[in-house]
């Protein structure tokens, strides 16, 4: 069964995109697409990025940690809010920390907002660092616009069944990308 990991992108206190995390993750486990786990970057509290992980003479045990889940999953789910028409440096900052881990890596991105914009400003941004170290974006996307209306903490959909067949769409995508990978390998 392939391995999904689902990036919670967020640090910031309170915190509401985990919300579209846990659900992507509950449904793909539930759905038994594949094994999906949540990676939380809240947890591993990363310095600031100073240097990628192999220049590192003696790297922080998290951050190797962080770095055989990227390296070890079959795909990624980037859960990401938006903050100022951008993506949370907590966000960049993992991504750069990395390199080899990225490539041809299949990457799916669910945007999230407070507002009615689903975080739509920051897609074009992040995948451009995306593609540029050589990850594999999926076209579909997962957007989510007033993220307390569209789920409660525990992450249910309040429309459950619209979310739902958006979520197989996209989840679709990324098991289409991650099949094709592994036949080429």
């Amino acid at each position: 069964m392939s391995k999904i990991i689902v990036i919670s992108s967020s640090v910031r206190t309170g915190k509401k995109s985990n919300r579209v995390a846990l659900f992507l993750a509950n449904y793909i486990n539930e759905q038994k697409l594949a094994e999906a786990e949540i990676v939380d970057l809240e947890d591993y509290q990363f310095p600031v990025f100073s240097e990628r992980l192999s220049y590192l003479d003696e790297p922080p045990q998290n951050l190797l940690d962080f770095s055989k889940k990227i390296e070890d999953a079959d795909g990624i789910i980037i859960v990401s809010p938006e903050y100022n028409g951008g993506y949370p440096a907590s966000l960049k900052n993992a991504i750069d920390v990395l390199l080899k881990q990225w490539k041809r890596k299949p990457v799916a991105i669910s945007t999230v907002s407070a507002g009615p914009f689903a975080g739509m400003n920051l897609i074009t941004s992040l995948q451009f660092i995306l593609w540029k170290i050589g990850a594999w974006t999926v076209p579909a996307m997962f957007p989510v616009a007033s993220v307390d209306k569209s789920f409660d903490e525990d992450g249910k959909p309040a429309d459950e069944e619209d979310v739902h067949k958006r979520a197989a769409s996209f989840i679709g995508e990324l098991m289409w990308c991650i099949t094709a990978k592994q036949k080429m390998q």
